[in-house]
């Protein structure tokens, strides 16, 4: 009897012992990968991760990485843990630094007071250059090369003939850019006083950037990016960005009084073609997601005018679809919506694309048109240069000249409105092209995706 119970003893401890040596996991013990594949199955609801370069590391007797990931490796800004999207589409910043109310600079806001959530509170993307040494500089936002210096002024067809012919810095796939491409190069910390340029609307440590001869703001710089529609007296119309007084105009291709192709800057670029495009997603909660630019925006807009303070705090104050964290754009951010194939011309609609949702307005003559928006961005311009704000125009961005209201610019143009007034003032009319002022500006909001 006692033989047995010995016997038992032993046999129960080798199968302890047995279990203890196999089954127990060890630290280095692999999971088995189909346990990784099910793990990461159960999200279903995350949005498409675009595959990402995976940089070498040096090891103990490799001094440097590779030379070829040398750029790579230098652009790194976000720790690798924390990135979800790739984006082809950066918008780069506008780099204001400073704080405004109405009509001067003041302190930065708080949370909660007046003029909370303008444009320097949120630094997204700062601009970075490098300058190549060949005449070339690199947008390390972006990823897109420029000519540093852009020549003598010509015609939208010698300038594409010119990037079919350049060989610059050692490659020959220049282009001229698109309005969103050579748009991404503003920033909003020049001034313009009337026609005298106070500083440019360009970094000029890296770009050359000149003067206009009778006008110091008739040196604009033309895009490939031509108007659907016309302006003025039926003027076919190219679209281009001045530098000098910080503003996105249509420009006459021929001139009105000559009928010969009108000459005009430009600046030459290469890489990340699919910079401008934008991917939208409508999430059927109201909210519509760029995937190209990582900014989901409100899909309907405000439905109502009003000046640049109370947007300001209409975005900020938004409580949407579960998101308290809504803003209203800067320039830039705003005009990366714009569709610039559309227009009130050619398509009867806004120039925006269809999976939002846009208020109609009537114009001073009656005919329906769409609403200037606002956006975050001061425009310091005039004898009071704090007291503008920047807005974009998605229908006819109109004007009174010989006193006919007209399109002027085009759908799609940047210009500025003062930020507050009283209501029954306007609209008015100002500027050689009779600007239309509303100053009661509409809003669409936008957050960033998390």
């Amino acid at each position: 009897m006692k033989r047995s119970i010995i016997l038992i003893i032993v046999a129960v401890v080798a199968l302890l012992v047995y279990f203890l040596v196999f089954y127990t996991p060890s630290p280095d013990r692999e999971i088995p990968q189909q346990t990784i594949e099910n793990e990461a199955s159960k999200d279903t609801h995350r949005l498409p991760v675009a595959e990402e370069k995976i940089l070498p590391t040096a090891s103990p007797d490799q001094e440097e990485v590779p030379s070829e990931y040398q750029d790579d490796i230098e652009e790194e800004t976000t720790p690798a843990a924390s990135k979800v999207y790739t984006y082809g589409y950066k918008i780069v910043d506008t780099n204001v630094l400073s704080y405004y109310n109405n009509n001067s600079v003041i302190y930065e806001p708080s949370v909660g007071t007046s003029f909370y959530g303008q444009d320097a509170q949120y630094q997204i993307n700062n601009p970075s250059y490098t300058n190549n040494g060949d005449g070339t500089i690199t947008d390390k936002v972006t990823g897109l090369m420029w000519q540093k210096d852009m020549g003598e002024k010509m015609t939208l067809e010698e300038a594409l003939a010119k990037a079919r012919n350049l060989n610059l810095g050692g490659h020959s796939d220049w282009r001229v850019p698109t309005i969103k491409e050579l748009y991404s190069l503003i920033i909003f910390t020049g001034r313009v006083q009337g026609e005298k340029a106070v500083s440019f609307f360009i970094n000029t440590n890296y770009f050359n950037h000149p003067l206009g001869d009778e006008r110091e703001i008739d040196a604009q710089t033309w895009s490939s990016t031509e108007y659907v529609g016309r302006t003025m007296q039926n003027d076919e119309t190219i679209f281009g960005v001045n530098f000098v007084d910080g503003r996105i105009k249509g420009y006459p291709k021929y001139d009105p009084r000559t009928r010969q192709l009108n000459k005009m800057y430009f600046r030459l670029v290469r890489g990340n073609t699919d910079y401008g495009e934008n991917s939208f997603i409508d999430n059927g909660d109201g909210t519509i997601s760029d995937l190209a630019t990582g900014l989901m925006w409100q899909k309907e807009d405000s439905k109502e005018g009003m000046d640049w303070e109370d947007a300001l705090s209409y975005a900020n104050n938004l409580n949407s679809t579960g998101h308290n964290d809504w803003r209203l754009p800067n320039t830039k951010e705003l005009q990366s919506i714009v569709d610039y194939s559309r227009s009130p011309q050619t398509t009867n609609s806004a120039a925006i694309s269809p999976i939002f949702n846009i208020s109609s307005i009537l114009d001073p003559n009656g005919k329906t048109n769409y609403p200037f928006f606002w956006t975050s961005t001061t425009h310091l311009d005039g004898i009071d240069p704090e007291s503008h704000a920047v807005y974009i125009c998605f229908g006819e961005c109109q004007g009174r000249m010989m006193g006919n209201l007209m399109d002027v610019h085009g759908a799609g143009a940047q210009r500025s409105d003062p930020k507050s007034g009283n209501r029954g003032n306007y609209p008015q009319y100002f500027g050689p092209q009779g600007d239309i002022r509303y100053v009661y500006n509409y809003v669409r909001a936008v957050r960033n995706i998390e």
